[in-house]
């Protein structure tokens, strides 16, 4: 098969390339083509396994530049869990205060839950799964995925491994072969590959979920302190509000985050230290007698004097640490120390003073809970404080927005999603994009969630089950990681489940509780999302079988393209197609019907690897397809999936060039190779001198190579002279003859829906329009 020769064909010419590089400048200084000039880290030494491994593990940011990121992630990342004062209390005690200790029994819930779950398992635990930096749940699957052969699509390459920052540091000690076992389980069940790919699409789908919920309560709750001064302000009035500042937020997402992006630090500053002093300010004045909750023996009380009441009240505690996932999907932003040190500093510190502060308010007032936020501040400090926590859930809406835009683009480059429109808001930060589709989407399920429920309670019911199913699944994926990757001791993974674990399956069965009363929502935006997902993989991945099973041998491709009714054109033509083994089957139906190939034919695949970033120097992977003088090529380029693909990366111009230095060094190679075989048959004849020993060679034999390479070279950039086309493989989907009922719905009616409402695959890898060609075939499936 074409695709196992063109991967280790070059292999035998390892020695052969280390040698030509030694030769680097001698016979080529001074020509047309000049070695030096090459590309040193292309394709050819990732073929050879010659390549340099790039040195990407430095010795880490300097703590001043740490401390500056530090500061930078305030704003970013903490907007979502630093506005949750906004509503906690008043979503925990919905039908008002029973007894006073219960306020002490909560604080102790509050306070135990955040030190346990944002401090604990995501600030020591979860941030050292980082994907080279990169976090969130795509993060978790793509470090299983190369671990262990868990991928659905059969695309993998043993070249992946040779990508710098693909390989996985892994310890060394006596607790592999449990980790080797469960590896194996995996891999061998195919129930087990679904599963895990099932339980990333639904974490990422109830992080969507979160990004439509966290606008509509964090507005709602900061605009609804405007009743304190104005009590002629009625609730609709507030919704109504509420309604134009998410309409105003996501019209100007378009605009990008960048421009305002330094702003957002200073104002959440300014929020916790408001939050942090007003707790403060509450604790002296009130009741500095709280301080006991930190006895978790006020929480056994608590259940013990309200039973289910108190299991029911967990869905409003949980709230406390909304946006807890931000901490590890926005690290790819920032660093770990640097979120570490905040989280430590500033945020955890800031929290505890708030809701403590809060407590000690609420035992001497116990009938304003449902206002407490706002009826806890000082007069004097009221409109200030307005105005900031205004400012600060907006912020917290845009964060969670863009974490939004962010996981769509991942999903989308691993196959998960449907085609959509990426922009890139910002020259300087890659990581912020915008999805026109998804953020009217969102426009529109926010306005609807906000002007359906109208307050915060119900939203917070909603709320609480998409933040613990997220929590839930991180941990599930954690301990496969823990187990197979980290290889922890079994004590310390039982533990963790045992008590982090244990704690948020608590929480989960309490929001769960309040299904009807708004916690449907989540659950059903994330059925949605999840079937759309679902049906776009799957006929995603049958298409891709499809490829496999009828792509073009090496032969038929040489009896195509030496055909008699073939005409060869002057030209380069780059021909898109999905499958990265092989030749796919519409190559055949665009001759059969267009009988003439260009003088070059690079058959390109764009691939997405499990891992966040793709180094530019390994960006193409390159192989020579059998029949050398047919000037046919494959191409791979590897993306990362938090890479961006727009129209500022020079695509073309790049490829272009790695395929005349990959095509130098083949010529080189295989030149050098004669070279030394015709030198050894000499010696063997008792001809010959000693002329041609050793690595340098010079003479007529010397320039006859430079020529060779100089002409395969001169070939290529003939062609692109020629014009360049780019050919892109459109193929349409329809269930085979004889197929079930099932079968039809999804592919002739669900993925053909979803196919013909988005965007088309011109528009996704931005081809010039004015040198594109779309070639059409239907597969039945």
């Amino acid at each position: 098969m074409s695709s196992e020769v063109g991967l280790v064909g070059m292999e035998n010419n390892g020695n052969n390339i280390e040698n030509t590089e030694q030769n680097n400048h001698h016979g080529l200084t001074g020509k047309k083509l000049s070695w030096k000039k090459l590309p040193r880290n292309d394709s050819l030494d990732m073929e050879s396994r010659s390549f340099p491994k790039s040195s990407h593990a430095s010795k880490g940011p300097s703590m001043s530049v740490i401390m500056h990121l530090a500061f930078q992630s305030i704003g970013i990342v903490y907007g979502d869990i630093g506005t949750s004062p906004l509503y906690v209390y008043a979503s925990t005690f919905t039908h008002g205060i029973k007894h006073n200790d219960d306020i002490l029994g909560v604080l102790s819930l509050i306070f135990y839950t955040i030190t346990l779950i944002p401090l604990v398992k995501y600030v020591f635990i979860v941030l050292r799964a980082n994907d080279n930096g990169d976090g969130g749940t795509f993060a978790l699957y793509s470090l299983i995925c190369r671990y262990a052969k868990v991928g659905l699509t059969p695309n993998q390459q043993l070249e992946d491994a040779e990508v710098s920052n693909y390989q996985l540091e892994l310890p060394n000690n006596n607790r592999i072969k449990r980790a080797s076992r469960l590896k194996s389980k995996l891999e061998k069940s195919y129930f087990a590959k679904l599963f895990l790919l099932l339980v990333t699409m639904l974490g990422t789908s109830m992080v969507i979920g979160d990004g439509v919920l966290t606008p509509c309560i964090s507005v709602l709750s900061a605009v609804g302190g405007i009743k304190e001064a104005a009590s002629s302000v009625t609730e609709g009035e507030v919704v109504g509000i509420s309604i134009g500042i998410l309409i105003c937020l996501f019209m100007v997402q378009r605009f990008g985050t960048d421009r305002v992006g330094y702003s957002f630090a200073p104002i959440i500053c300014v929020w916790f230290t408001f939050i942090g002093g007003i707790g403060l300010y509450n604790f002296i004045k009130y009741d500095p007698t709280v301080v006991k909750a930190i006895n978790p023996k006020y929480i056994v009380d608590y259940f013990r004097r309200n039973k289910k009441d108190a299991w029911i009240s967990l869905g409003g505690v949980v709230l406390a640490i909304t946006g807890t996932e931000a901490l590890f999907a926005d690290v790819g932003h920032f660093t770990v120390r640097s979120i570490q040190i905040s989280m430590c500093s500033v945020t955890y510190p800031a929290l505890v003073l708030a809701y403590t502060g809060q407590a000690s308010f609420l035992r001497k007032n116990n009938q304003h809970v449902p206002d407490t936020f706002y009826k806890s501040i000082p007069h004097p400090l009221y409109w200030p404080m307005f105005v900031v926590a205004v400012m600060a859930s907006i912020i917290a809406s845009q964060a969670m927005i863009s974490g939004t835009f962010s996981i769509i683009q991942q999903s989308l480059s691993l196959g998960c999603f449907p085609r959509v429109k990426i922009v890139h808001t910002s020259a300087k930060y890659e990581g912020q994009v915008y999805i026109p589709e998804i953020n009217f989407i969102l426009m529109i399920a926010c306005v609807a969630v906000t002007a359906g429920f109208k307050n915060t309670t119900k939203i917070g019911n909603a709320y609480g089950i998409a933040v613990v199913f997220v929590m839930t699944l991180t941990s599930a994926l954690l301990v496969l990681i823990m187990i197979m990757i980290w290889k922890t001791h079994i004590l310390l993974v039982i533990s963790y489940v045992l008590i982090i674990g244990s704690v948020e399956l608590v929480y989960l069965s309490s929001v769960l509780y309040k299904f009807k009363e708004g916690g449907y929502l989540p659950l059903a935006f994330a059925a949605v999302l999840m079937t759309i997902m679902y049906i776009w993989n799957d006929v995603y991945r049958r298409k891709y079988y499809y490829e496999l099973d009828h792509k073009i041998s090496p032969e038929k491709l040489k009896e195509i393209a030496t055909g008699t009714n073939i005409v060869r054109m002057h030209g380069l033509a780059m021909f898109y197609s999905e499958l990265v083994q092989g030749i796919p089957p519409i190559f055949k139906h665009y001759v059969e019907n267009v009988p003439a190939l260009h003088s070059v034919l690079v058959f390109v695949s764009i691939k997405s690897l499990p891992i966040s970033k793709v180094p530019m120097e390994e960006r193409f992977l390159f192989r020579h397809v059998e029949h050398e003088e047919l000037n046919v090529f494959r191409c791979v380029a590897r993306y990362g999936y938090t890479d961006v693909r727009n129209e500022n990366e020079p695509f073309e111009n790049l490829l272009i060039e790695r395929l005349k230095a990959f095509v130098a060094g083949e010529s080189f190679a295989s030149q050098r190779a004669v070279l030394k075989d015709e030198k050894i048959e000499e010696k063997m004849n008792g001809g010959g001198d000693d002329e041609y020993d050793g690595v340098e060679e010079s003479g007529d034999k010397e320039k006859v190579v430079v020529e060779s390479v100089e002409k395969e070279v001169e070939a290529i950039e003939k062609a692109v002279r020629a014009g360049i086309v780019h050919l892109i493989g459109e193929s349409d989907v329809v269930a085979c003859k004889g197929a079930s009922i099932g079968k039809r719905i999804l592919i002739d009616y669900a993925y053909n829906f979803l196919k013909k409402n988005l965007r088309q695959s011109d528009k996704v890898f931005y081809v010039p329009h004015k040198r594109m060609v779309k070639v059409g075939m239907t597969y039945e499936l």
